[in-house]
């Protein structure tokens, strides 16, 4: 998955159309800049890198990357690769554009995903996790407790009435 990176690709090219990508050029009119007319324009930004670049980072294993951006960033983590459920959810969200619902909602999903495929992974591998020193409840219960006991139990409260609606029979 090593991509190959030329400097040339690197330059901001104004000219390009960018029409394709929603909220581009909205900063194009320097009257509708909060800055102007303090800020003295001097174009240095638009002529790109004066600089030597540094040599990519290797990739060697699956990172994602946003749709806006032909390439990797320069420097990215590979602690975490996508992977299970999670990870189906978060290269879906990937495809989706940066400004969109289609792509956040799906990788707060992923998050939430992720913490369960977590536990499971530690109880395969014989660990049974502290969900309680994890998740912060003694500092909730410290300093926070009314709103504590009400979270704990309105999630009482829809387990139940999920357990109950799954389990009636189905006659009903």
């Amino acid at each position: 998955m090593n991509e190959e990176n030329n400097k040339e690709e690197f330059v901001n090219k104004r000219g390009g159309d960018h029409s394709h990508i929603k909220g581009w050029g909205v900063d194009a009119n320097p009257k509708n800049d909060p800055t102007y007319p303090m800020k003295h324009r001097t174009d240095e930004e638009i002529e790109g890198y004066s600089w030597e670049r540094p040599e990519q980072q290797e990739t060697d294993i699956e990172v994602l990357h946003s749709i806006e951006r032909p390439n990797t960033t320069a420097v990215f983590g590979t602690a975490a690769p996508p992977s299970g459920l999670s990870g189906m959810i978060r290269r879906y969200a990937f495809k989706k554009s940066e400004s969109s619902y289609g792509r956040w909602l799906p990788l707060v999903m992923a998050d939430r995903i992720g913490i369960a495929e977590g536990i499971l992974d530690d109880l395969k591998h014989g660990h049974i996790p502290n969900i309680f020193k994890e998740r912060g409840w003694k500092s909730e219960w410290k300093y926070n407790r009314k709103n504590f006991v009400f979270k704990i139990a309105t999630g009482v409260a829809i387990t139940s009435a999920a357990v109950l609606l799954l389990s009636r029979n189905k006659k009903d």
